[in-house]
């Protein structure tokens, strides 16, 4: 009993110990935003029936706000490299509870492009400023755990607060923009009153910097395009996996059920897993993952019940779990000091593109649902290989900066 006792801080202080209170703070205040994050998911239903949009016109909605995240990250990027972490984070939080405030209560089609555009620019305008917040404030060793124990507060938040909106949304949709907006304030405080500012102080002027030095990475590019494939693989899940379930003879209720598999096992492994994870090679760890994910992706194209889609997700979520926190790490890695925010961008920014990029994948489909997860899997073996290739230059960059 005393041995026990006496091993169970040390299990605890190898998951979630060591980090400093600026961290959790920044976790805290994730995990409140994701909490409140209820608008996005019912955005499609809230255009149509609470605003008597055409689909045609929610479309064009839509597409706004991608424009809107396309060009965010890279902005979002420079900004928390030129005026500082805490200020971009704070003041994206503060912008994006506007936003949703004025979404809302827009009620002409002019408005609501205008809100959504704003809205797609400044919503995830605190990833770079976030990213480079954990790469100044924690060791290289550590950071892989960091990043996950991130990504696990998203996941949960998320889970948690689109339960809630769903519920939400039947007593009206206001209630879910409030939420959203209170939530995106609470985070804006916690970083402004308990996170200092991480920003170097050396000037682009002395180091040099600016996003040219970014783009004449080759190293950083190229694994710009790895990060890009890797989201692509991922992206599937709320593109033309739905669709393909359906076409598969599955109801939206079975696909419901089948996908909080991923939710619960994101919430009750990652933590557990995270501090391993971070002890291994992070450019082979991560292709490992994308790997998995695209093996997961390619085994859709048999699902014929909801017992064979749990067990292709159990799969893809594996992958999922494995490159949590690790790609954030790789990236830190790769980047000078002083342009961690930008190196953050164009990381996001591939995630961008994927979003934009995956339903263009939809009419694969119109082939065979084989074509369609066959090709997502060869995206991701590819993908993990062309990582594997690049891990000899990742650890050499790696070992350069942390010397």
């Amino acid at each position: 009993m005393t041995t026990a006792l006496a091993e169970k801080p040390s299990f605890l202080q190898s998951k979630i110990g060591g980090l400093p209170r600026p961290f959790w703070a920044l976790w805290s205040g994730t995990l409140v935003n994701r909490l409140g994050t209820m608008v996005m998911p019912f955005t499609g239903v809230y255009l149509t029936q609470s605003r008597g949009l055409s689909l045609t016109a929610a479309g064009l909605v839509m597409a706004v706000f991608g424009a809107g995240s396309l060009v965010s990250q890279l902005i979002a990027g420079t900004l928390a490299d030129r005026i500082g972490r805490r200020a971009t984070l704070a003041g994206g939080m503060l912008a994006t509870a506007v936003a949703m405030l004025a979404l809302g209560y827009s009620t002409t089609l002019p408005a609501i492009l205008a809100s959504m555009f704003v809205l797609g620019l400044v919503i995830d305008a605190y990833r770079p400023a976030s990213s480079a917040l954990v790469a100044d404030l924690i060791a290289p060793a550590e950071r892989p755990r960091a990043y996950g124990l991130l990504f696990w507060a998203i996941n949960l938040g998320y889970a948690v607060g689109m339960t809630a909106g769903g519920w939400l949304a039947q007593s009206g949709f206001m209630w879910l923009f409030w939420f959203d907006a209170i939530s995106s304030v609470v985070f804006a405080v916690l970083v402004w009153r308990a996170v200092p500012e991480t920003r170097p102080a050396s000037s682009e002027t002395t180091t040099g910097g600016g996003m040219r030095q970014v783009l004449r990475d080759r190293l950083m590019l190229a694994f710009t395009v790895i990060v890009l494939g890797d989201a692509l693989v991922y992206s599937q899940t709320f593109t033309t996996l739905p669709v393909a379930m359906k076409l598969a003879g599955l109801s939206t209720a079975q696909f419901g059920v089948a996908m909080a598999a991923n939710g619960v096992l994101i919430v009750v492994l990652q933590p557990l897993v995270s501090d391993w994870l971070g002890r291994r090679d992070p450019s082979r760890t991560f292709a490992l993952g994308i790997g998995i994910m695209g093996v997961g992706f390619a085994l859709t194209a048999f699902v014929t019940s909801t017992i064979t889609l749990v067990a292709t997700i159990v799969v893809w979520t594996i992958g999922e779990i494995v490159t949590a926190g690790i790609a954030g790490a790789i990236v830190a890695s790769l980047a000078p000091p002083h342009l961690r925010g930008r190196y953050a961008g164009l990381f996001g920014f591939a995630w961008a593109v994927a979003g934009m990029a995956a339903p263009l994948m939809t009419p694969l489909l119109e082939i065979s649902s084989l074509a369609l997860w066959l090709t997502v899997g060869v995206i991701g073996l590819v993908t993990a290989g062309a990582g594997v290739a690049l891990g000899p230059a990742i650890r050499r960059r790696a070992a350069l900066n942390e010397g």
